[in-house]
């Protein structure tokens, strides 16, 4: 089936009209686009501009007819207030899911991890697979900010020997819990129980996000040694979860709001001689996150960047 694409670009007053005119005729529905402006660094994208509004109809032996009636009921919108004339493009149709499916691709992540879409094989069989859904919550595995902080945690579970007097000891002891502020699609979670941890907390503002975070764990096999809820640092501190800190804490957010959380009591969370990764912090920030760190006790340890972006490890005094 194939389908001829209406659309119309109009200011924010019409659009509404002009998506009443169009789902007359489009019985699949209406699609509007507007473009996008970050008033702060907190902004998470605030809608700006004219309005292109859009329809389906179906090819077939009713369309010019459908067209005609379309055109007509702009007209007599246009009686009201100036409508610009349609622009029309031919659509073939398509399988819309596999095509976008076919944009996500296994992604290698530092030396033991795999990003895997939910509906792949995992074509490297000696990497742990964490398969996440990339329609889902923020963090799918594909931005930088995701990938640098994975590379930090992979390092902070790495079971490293060293030679002293002759003989192997140990480098690291590996975290067995772990807190995860801000869990997202629950990725960083699911990784550090793949990765060693026996018990996560995951916690998210919006609830949203802790139920996306369970259901790409069902697809990773993981169960009760994930805690998920809704809040933040300061519900932590509260004793909502079932442990107040932990060994290793990560935390991809924004830079504004994690300096924002040094205040709430985010250092609190990392245990003593224990260690947290901040990421979803541009590099121009990072000096700032840094320096909100170090005054409640902290220091950095290690720094990953890739493009703009910057994760940050810092750790806590024994």
């Amino acid at each position: 089936m194939n389908w001829l694409e209406v659309s119309l670009t109009v200011n924010g007053e019409l659009a509404e009209s002009v998506a009443d005119v169009f789902a007359r005729f489009a019985p699949n529905g209406v699609m509007t686009e507007q473009g996008v402006k970050f008033l702060d660094e907190e902004d998470e994208g605030t809608a700006t501009g004219p309005i292109t509004v859009r329809a389906y109809l179906e090819v077939n032996e009713q369309l010019e007819d459908t067209r005609q009636k379309l055109e007509e009921s702009l007209f007599y919108l246009g009686m009201i207030q100036p409508v610009p004339t349609p622009t029309y493009k031919q659509i073939a149709d398509q399988n819309w899911m596999e095509a976008w499916k076919q944009h996500y691709k296994p992604i290698l992540i530092g030396q033991r991890l795999l990003i895997l879409p939910a509906w792949l094989e995992s074509p490297e069989p000696n990497r742990i697979p964490i398969k996440i859904d990339p329609g889902m919550a923020f963090g799918t595995g594909t931005h930088p900010t995701t990938q640098l902080c994975l590379e930090l945690m992979e390092k902070a579970f790495d079971r490293g020997q060293k030679t002293v007097d002759g003989e192997q000891s140990s480098v690291f002891r590996p975290p067995s819990t772990v807190i995860d502020v801000g869990c997202g699609s629950g990725i960083l979670s699911i990784a550090a129980l793949k990765l060693g941890a026996e018990k996560v907390l995951g916690v998210d503002i919006d609830i949203e996000s802790v139920k996306n975070s369970r259901e790409n764990a069902d697809t990773n096999g993981v169960g009760d040694e994930l805690l998920l809820g809704r809040g933040s640092v300061s519900e932590v501190l509260a004793g909502n979860f079932q442990f107040r800190s932990a060994p290793l804490v990560v935390a991809n957010i924004l830079a504004p709001i994690i300096i924002r959380l040094f205040d709430s009591g985010l250092a609190d969370l990392v245990e003593a001689g224990g260690e947290i990764i901040l990421s979803g912090i541009l590099d121009h920030q990072a000096g700032n996150v840094v320096a909100a760190g170090e005054s409640k006790g902290l220091k950095l340890n290690d720094q990953r960047q890739m493009g703009d972006w910057v994760a940050l490890k810092m750790s806590r005094d024994v």
